[in-house]
């Protein structure tokens, strides 16, 4: 007997570097059919990063291996910075033509995608809503129970919630979504892109960080990310500066509004800085590499930081602040790193010490970091969908 393929239909802002191998893997199954329709762009060119300051274009392909259909914005400031960035009159009717049985949407923070979340509720289409919103960050009292009042309406449209990890699945059930509609759809990574192949990706670090002029006894820290200020980058340089350990440098990779001050302070202290322009994707397996300890120390607003995936793929412990979203999912043991209180810089100093204390073991971090493989996303998205379809 032959079984219809699922339609699933997949709405999301443009192609996002971490959910383009999901919707890739999900292309090839025999079971679904996929289309994912963008609602900003489909990558066609350099688009403008706000946090980085500056227009760029991943240099791997984004629109490769799946069905994908760009639905006119009408936005005239488009973006995913602001509600009214995505405006798609068509959104609704052009996913409704290709008939599926369960729609996917990522994100309700823009205008389109909560009125397809409504239109689609009110059709009786299943809808499937990811996020990764947490409570981690401080809000007024007033604020939170205006904001709770809404998205509980907001989400009784959804049919299922899928929640990536601990805090997510936290925020769902404050905001009083059902516990059987949260399914664990776990944030994941391309692992093999950033692990393999590890002798050749370890030596070419090697040979940068001779470039940089680090020596081999020294012990670097790796950060990563947008030079803004709810990341703490000049915190965390003020940090090393004070250890006052010439066996200790960090590197700082990335632009934003902040790095003309990081820049001039890396020039006060050569000997304990370095600092790299924004590195694009299929640099990133080797810049984690430059040094043995990555570190994310957001104050607020990281819902996840998958610059841990990231670091642990390529045989990296992570230091991390306690607001990112997914560290206790990731940090689960002294084995992957520290996770410490954010704005406590004594208590990052001290967990910093006690890493540098000890030796890693770069395989075992490797295997750690498959638990959040794009196949494991695949199995529990798929899972979530049939028992949606089931009820």
């Amino acid at each position: 007997m032959i079984t219809r393929r699922r339609r699933l239909a997949i709405v999301v802002s443009h192609p996002i570097q971490y959910y383009v191998p999901l919707y890739r893997k999900l292309a090839t199954r025999e079971d679904l059919d996929v289309k994912v329709f963008f609602t900003w762009h489909a990558a066609t060119g350099p688009q403008r990063d706000y946090g980085f300051e500056r227009e760029f274009k991943w240099d791997i392909p984004l629109t490769e291996g799946y069905d994908h259909e760009l639905v006119p914005n009408v936005s005239h400031e488009p973006g995913t910075h602001r509600f009214f960035g995505l405006r798609n009159p068509q959104l609704y009717k052009r996913v409704l033509e290709w008939e599926p049985d369960v729609v996917h949407i990522t994100g309700y923070a823009y205008a389109s995608h909560l009125y397809a979340l409504w239109k689609f509720h009110r059709a009786g289409i299943p809808v499937l809503f990811r996020g990764d919103s947490h409570l981690l960050d401080r809000q007024s009292p007033w604020r939170w129970q205006l904001k709770k009042a809404l998205l509980r309406r907001v989400y009784s449209w959804t049919t299922a919630c899928l929640y990536v990890g601990q805090n997510n699945f936290e925020y769902y059930r404050r905001l009083g979504v059902p516990e059987d509609k949260l399914f664990c759809c776990p944030h994941s990574i391309e692992v093999a892109r950033f692990s393999e192949p590890n002798e050749e990706l370890e030596a070419e670090a090697k040979r940068w960080r001779t470039e940089l002029g680090i020596p081999d006894s020294v012990r670097v820290i790796v950060y990563a990310g947008k030079f803004e200020p709810k990341k703490q980058p000049l915190q965390l340089m003020n940090v090393i500066k004070a250890m006052n350990d010439d066996n200790v440098v960090l590197v700082m990779i990335g632009n934003g509004p902040l790095e003309e001050e990081i820049f001039a302070m890396a020039r006060r202290n050569p000997n304990r800085f370095r600092v790299l322009p924004f590195q694009n994707q299929t640099k990133m397996p080797v810049a984690y590499r430059l040094g043995e300890i990555v570190t994310l120390p957001s104050s607020y607003g990281e819902t996840w930081g998958l610059a841990m995936n990231e670091a642990l793929a390529c045989g990296r412990r992570v230091l991390v602040s306690d607001k990112v979203g997914g560290a206790p999912d990731v940090v689960k043991s002294a084995e992957a790193g520290q996770v410490f209180r954010a704005d406590d810089w004594d208590d990052f100093e001290s967990k910093l010490r006690e890493l540098l204390t000890q030796r890693s073991d770069p395989a075992e971090l490797r295997r750690r970091a498959k638990a959040f493989d794009i196949p494991a996303t695949e199995t529990a998205l798929v899972a979530a969908l049939e028992k949606t379809l089931k009820r």
